[in-house]
Parts: structure tokens; C-alpha cells; sequence
């Protein structure tokens, strides 16, 4: 069963197009990337999934529910997620209160918030953390953290917006590993790359693949990286020399 549906999805600014005719769907307990080069539209079409933004025209649906005139706090209710590519936690609070702040979407109990939050911090082994202060994290902690904080609102749905960047290719994939056991707790997911392919095969189901706004590729990952287009539009030669 479809958890998600993009139909026919157009989002223009002006002049530019960022989101053209887009189509995919994500099934439940999935997870399935949107891949593309910086400036494809992999956040536009975040934005227009967890309501930041609308469509000019196109459908998106979520449980079957027509959500494209939704409010981002709707779509949280619902049970949509989403990190940022720029991470901005309260750097005043510590990591857990950081977290119990997605978990009082759920709750008014600091108690039940604050014991919710500390599952989260252990399931992507932060519990050790819990108490410093978000101030002076490492990038990776940085990354986690903002993880967690959409985890914490118990979403069906989470979409991490460049979830990666910034981190080095052994830091990527141990947290893949960990992103890679979404599905265990209920959650379907969609992440956003623009590079890090690793990645990106060793946990995708589906990949949808952007240029310029535009699908040009959709289905598993060793499916995609042997697509012509795929390889002129953004992976290069490379891939093919590797046997991926």
C-alpha cells in the first residue's frame, strides 16, 4: 500500500521550475531517496510534501488523504517528519530537551516526553549525550540530533533533507545502518542526496532521481545507476567503472 503519492506535481518560482510534472510514490515501511545534483529540487519537493510550501498544480497524497493545502503543523499531526539541511537546535538546551520538544507534539507530560525522547536518543546511539548542552556538537551529533528531533513526533513519514552532507563517507554509512532499521519501528522514509551514492545502495528500496526539477529516473538503485540518462545527468563515467 502507497503511504505517499506525488502526482503530477509543478512548482514554479517565477521563471524557474523546480518541481516539473513530478511523479513517485513511497510505500509503507519503505525507504526511497530523491537523488540529484545541488539545485534539482530535492527541497522543493520537501517543502511541498510537509506543507512549507503548495503546488501550482498536482496532487500529493498521504494515506490517501489529498494533503496539498496543508499547514507544515498539520502534516506533523498527521504524521509526516522532516530534518533540515541546516541544523539549528537550541543551543541553550541540552540534547534531550532538545528532543522532547518534537515529543510534546504527542504529549503535554514532561515525564512521558522526556522518557519517549530518551528511546529515541538510544536507538541512534545518543543516549550517552543526552545531557550535554547542543552548543559545540560535532557534525555527525549535529546530524543525529536533528534525526531525532522529527523522531520524537512519531512520524509514518520522515523526510531527511540532505541528511548526509558534510559528513565523511565512513560517518554517512554507519548512519545509514542505523536509518537503515526505520522500518522496525514503523516508519517509511525519504531521503534527499546529492551525492553519497554508497549510501544510498546500500539502504534505498526505490530511487527517484531529479534533474532541473525533473524525474528522469525511477526505481531500484542498481536499476537507476545503469540508466544512460542518469549517468550523463549526474553520476558520470565513474559509476560505470565501479560495477555498481
Amino acid at each position: 500500500m502507497n503511504l505517499l503519492e506525488v502526482e503530477h506535481v509543478t512548482k514554479r518560482f517565477g521563471g524557474l521550475v523546480a518541481a516539473n510534472d513530478v511523479t513517485f510514490s513511497i510505500r509503507e515501511s519503505e525507504i526511497g531517496f530523491i537523488v540529484g545534483p545541488n539545485g534539482a529540487g530535492k527541497t522543493t519537493l520537501f517543502n511541498l510534501i510537509s506543507g512549507v510550501l503548495h503546488p501550482d498544480s498536482g496532487t500529493i497524497r498521504y494515506q490517501g488523504r489529498d494533503i496539498s493545502r496543508i499547514a507544515p503543523n498539520e502534516a506533523a499531526r498527521l504524521g509526516i517528519g522532516r530534518t533540515f539541511q541546516v541544523v539549528k537546535p537550541l543551543p541553550n538546551l541540552t540534547v534531550l530537551e532538545n528532543v522532547m520538544l518534537g515529543a510534546f507534539l504527542r504529549t503535554s507530560s514532561r515525564a512521558k516526553a522526556a522518557e519517549e525522547s530518551r528511546g529515541v536518543l538510544r536507538y541512534l546511539q545518543m543516549e550517552r549525550i543526552a545531557d550535554s548542552h547542543a552548543s559545540g556538537l560535532p557534525l555527525p551529533m549535529l546530524k543525529r540530533l536533528e534525526i531525532a528531533r522529527a523522531l520524537a513526533t512519531k512520524p509514518q513519514l520522515i523526510l531527511l533533507d540532505e541528511v548526509m552532507s558534510g559528513l565523511s563517507t565512513a560517518e554517512a554509512l554507519a548512519l545509514a545502518e542505523t536509518l537503515k532499521k526505520l522500518p522496525e519501528w514503523g516508519i517509511s522514509a525519504v531521503g534527499g542526496v546529492e551525492h553519497v551514492m554508497q549510501v544510498v545502495m546500500s539502504i534505498a528500496d526505490r530511487v527517484v532521481v531529479l534533474d532541473h526539477g525533473t524525474v528522469i529516473a525511477e526505481g531500484t538503485a542498481k536499476e537507476v545507476v545503469h540508466e544512460p540518462r542518469v549517468i550523463e545527468a549526474y553520476l558520470g563515467s565513474k559509476y560505470k567503472e565501479l560495477g555498481l
